[in-house]
């Protein structure tokens, strides 16, 4: 395994990124430091499986404490359970990582950081997430990246990109930011009340940061001699999509206007129509008809080119007509309502909140 470094300087802080030191054997893996903080971050990719309509991604965060130096207390010094940070932290990877894979992959794909070191200056968490996008497109997994992160600070008057903790706590803003080439992907905040206007600087200082992160990937993946692999989607047989919206167009569009169907009727009543002008359509067909041909070739190509088709008319809908599929114009939200003490008074509290068909 080639191994190459590199790093990037942001106000006097370096992030180096050590290609190929470790898991010689996973797809993708870099070391992404910044101060005495260290994580590993490796992409592995597996063959997708058989009848499945979506992408089988893992991302796990880890966390030990002899990354700070410590051993875990009690008789079997053993690391106890994972503390919510890491789920977050799992989550705040995955965000900006999973509208980068192409809509059609289905190929098993696990991303895995461990913080294998820690000062007490810089998170981990903004590092594993630009780590993970060096990972992916070292294993050459079909991806819409480089994708970068960084955290944006406010300490006075003053811009800081990935602030310390203390500057964190001390400061008027935590903002963590990623984005692509294309633009920013994802934005996440806590602000001391804040005028808007500053988070909307904050945000264009920061993507800035990105695009120097993201310009240094690509110059990596040169110098590793790796092209960023997007991959094509798998084509659709064009006579089988036809056959599809021929019969079905009009039909969905009358299912999606009336607006007295709630969601379990509007679905029930596209399925009818799958299963009537389409499925038993293609049945009727000659077996030798390319159009049942195409349709046997998976259980799950009918299936997606209607779904496709359905999403298709329904963002027509509301584009174009203003009107969502519950009868809803653009500015309205659905039916609110709360209750409250609907437990007996053992419970100290209790209240229900509902918003459409959705319950808290």
């Amino acid at each position: 395994m080639v191994e190459l470094d590199k790093s990037i300087s942001f106000d006097g802080r370096d992030i180096k990124l050590k290609v190929g030191l470790f898991a010689p054997q996973s797809g993708g893996s870099v070391l992404i430091e910044s101060g005495d903080t260290a994580v590993l971050v490796t992409a592995t990719r597996a063959a997708g499986r058989e009848g499945i309509d979506f992408l089988p991604l893992l991302v796990d965060y880890e966390e030990r404490l002899y990354a700070a130096g410590r051993i875990p207390g009690g008789f079997l010094r053993r690391e106890g359970r994972p503390p919510e940070k890491v789920t977050l932290t799992s989550r705040l990877i995955d965000r900006p990582l999973r509208p980068l894979f192409p809509n059609w992959l289905r190929d098993d794909i696990q991303i895995v950081a461990t913080t294998l070191s820690m000062d007490e200056q810089v998170p981990p968490d903004v590092l594993a997430v630009t780590g993970a996008s060096i990972a992916v497109l070292q294993a050459q997994i079909p991806f819409y990246g480089p994708m970068a992160a960084v955290r944006v600070g406010l300490v006075g008057d003053d811009f800081i990109i990935n602030p310390t903790y203390r500057e964190i706590e001390s400061g008027d803003l935590d903002l963590v930011i990623a984005g692509s080439p294309e633009g920013v992907i994802m934005v996440e905040a806590g602000a001391n009340q804040l005028p808007e206007q500053d988070i909307i600087e904050a945000i264009d200082f920061g993507y800035e940061a990105v695009q120097d992160l993201i310009q240094a990937q690509q110059e990596l993946m040169k110098d590793l001699g790796i092209e960023v692999v997007v991959g094509e989607a798998p084509e659709v047989n064009s006579q089988l999509a036809e056959f599809i919206s021929d019969r079905t167009t009009e039909q969905i569009k009358k299912v999606l206007s009336q607006f007295d169907l709630d969601k379990n009727g509007r679905d029930a009543a596209l399925d009818e129509i799958k299963a009537n002008s389409v499925i038993a359509a293609i049945e009727e067909l000659p077996e030798e008809d390319p159009i049942r041909t195409a349709a046997a070739e998976s259980s799950q190509v009918v299936d997606s080119v209607f779904k496709k088709l359905t999403k298709k008319l329904m963002r027509s809908q509301i584009i174009e007509e203003g009107v969502r599929v519950d009868g809803r114009k653009l500015d309205e939200v659905r039916p609110v309502s709360c209750l409250v003490s609907i437990l007996p008074q053992r419970v100290h509290g209790s209240a229900l909140f509902n918003r459409g068909l959705t319950q808290v």
